[in-house]
C-alpha cells in the first residue's frame, strides 16, 4: 500500500483546473485517477473544454447540468441521481438552465491533464 487510507474534507478542497462559469474543487490527484466536484452557478454557461486522455464520470448531487458537445446539436439534461459519462478528448461545455446552483462530483480516470480550455465549435461562433 503506498498511502494509507484518508479523508479528505469538504474545507480541504482546493480550486482547480478553471473552466470560465464553473467552480471546480480538487479533492485529490493520483497519476491515473482525479477526484473532485464542481459547482455551476444557475444561469451559468462554461468554456468549451475537455480533459484530454481522460475518461470523466459525474454525478449529479442537486440541481441540473446541462451538456452540449461537439458534434451534436442537441444538449443533455441530467439532474439529481444521474450519472453522466464525458469519454476522453471530447469537446463540450456545461451549463446550468434552472434556478439553483448545481453540485457534481467527478471522477477522472486516464492520467491526462484534467482540463484543456479551448475555442467553441465553428457552430457557436
Amino acid at each position: 500500500m503506498s498511502e494509507p487510507v484518508r479523508v479528505i474534507k469538504a474545507g480541504d478542497l482546493v480550486a482547480a483546473d478553471p473552466t470560465s462559469g464553473m467552480l471546480r474543487m480538487r479533492a485529490f490527484e493520483l497519476p491515473i485517477l482525479w477526484s473532485g466536484q464542481v459547482i455551476t452557478e444557475p444561469g451559468a454557461v462554461s468554456g468549451w473544454h475537455h480533459h484530454d486522455k481522460n475518461e470523466s464520470s459525474l454525478y449529479i448531487v442537486s440541481g441540473v447540468l446541462r451538456l452540449e458537445f461537439e458534434g451534436s446539436d442537441e444538449y443533455l439534461d441530467a439532474v439529481a441521481g444521474d450519472f453522466v459519462h464525458v469519454p476522453a478528448f471530447t469537446v463540450h461545455r456545461e451549463s446550468n438552465p434552472s434556478g439553483a446552483p448545481s453540485l457534481a462530483i467527478i471522477a477522472r480516470a486516464g492520467g491526462g491533464i484534467p482540463t484543456v480550455n479551448v475555442d467553441p465549435p465553428e457552430r457557436f461562433l
